[in-house]
């Protein structure tokens, strides 16, 4: 079924519609899912999580729009599995003022903001294998260090001093670009 046609179908509560939304994205979902929660939680938990995930877009087919599907289902299935591991004790909370962004109004702060990420973007390519994937596990997915070094096959100690080094670099790239480092961030 087409995006648009099936969307139509859904905001109208058609079942069909959700049913195809499911088989065309829950593979999708379902990644997602598993790439935040890893092995920290029941496979049951996953499944719960993934369906919860398309219970939302039910409730929000309103919300909807052709071309972003996929992202905001992608968005779901990511906070309702930190929220699934935040129920279960194995996430913290991250602190309100730990990051703080230009307003979403100001023009000139989303051309940084668009810098900043274009520079993390390569600094963590540049970290390279399992260094990238410690690092997205960590900060991209929230899963706890004791996840990690099971999935990549390292002791905690070491996981937490590669998330250091990398901080760092990231660090060093962000100055190099020439962003000032203020603590806030690292």
């Amino acid at each position: 079924m087409e995006e648009t046609t099936m969307l139509r179908h859904l905001r109208q509560g058609d079942g069909a519609a959700l049913e195809a939304l499911m088989e065309q994205y829950l593979p999708y979902v379902s990644a997602v899912v598993w790439g935040v929660l890893g092995h920290a939680l029941p496979h049951t938990d996953g499944e719960e999580v993934a369906a919860d995930v398309f219970v939302a877009a039910w409730d929000h087919a309103g919300d909807l729009r052709p071309g972003k599907v996929k992202a905001w289902l992608g968005t779901v299935a990511r906070n309702k599995a930190r929220n699934r591991l935040r129920g279960a004790g194995l996430l913290r909370p991250l602190e309100e003022d730990v990051l703080e962004l230009p307003s979403l109004d100001d023009p000139a702060g989303e051309v940084e903001r668009a810098e900043v990420r274009a520079l993390l973007r390569q600094a963590v390519e540049a970290l390279g294998p399992p260094d990238r994937d410690i690092f997205v596990r960590y900060y991209y997915y929230q899963q706890p260090v004791r996840t990690i070094a099971q999935a990549v096959g390292m002791p905690e100690n070491t996981v937490k001093t590669r998330l250091r080094r990398g901080r760092q670099k990231l660090k060093d790239a962000l100055m190099q670009g020439g962003f000032v480092y203020d603590g806030a961030i690292f």
